[in-house]
């Protein structure tokens, strides 16, 4: 055991983590506030039935400009749903953004640019899925 634990130790320390005693509430030693973790937000759409390619290009297009538009969003990728487990539940886009932090994300949320996004998305919108997590 004592082996194991200094492995831990000094493992955590090659890797610049601090470690602590486990009943500290010190934020720091929070592995979501780590340097190297970022915070990721991954949206997943479903559009209603019937809408068109030109319509969701639309939505693909807007969505993507924003991250030359709202500075505070440090990555961004996108992609079409190519899963062959059939469980996606009709989502077929998943939009992947990057933050450095959470005040990023708080600011990109009502940001007006975003905003802007939401009324072309609206009306073509069957379901949104939206999870955010720490990187670790």
């Amino acid at each position: 055991m004592r082996v194991t634990t200094t492995f831990i130790l000094l493992f955590a320390v090659s890797a610049g983590i601090s470690c602590s005693d486990s009943k500290s509430n010190n934020k720091t030693n929070d592995l979501s506030t780590m340097n190297d973790s970022v915070l990721r937000h991954v949206v997943l759409f479903k559009f209603k039935e019937g809408t068109s390619n030109d319509e969701i290009k639309k939505v693909e297009d807007a969505f993507s400009a924003l991250p030359s538009k709202i500075p505070e969003i440090k990555g961004y990728e996108w992609g079409l749903n190519n899963s062959p487990e059939g469980l996606e539940k009709g989502f077929t886009h998943c939009f992947f953004l990057t933050f450095n932090n959470e005040a990023d994300r708080e600011a990109y949320l009502p940001h007006p640019e975003h905003k802007a996004f939401g009324t072309v998305l609206t009306p073509h919108l069957d379901d949104v899925l939206v999870i955010d997590y720490w990187t670790k």
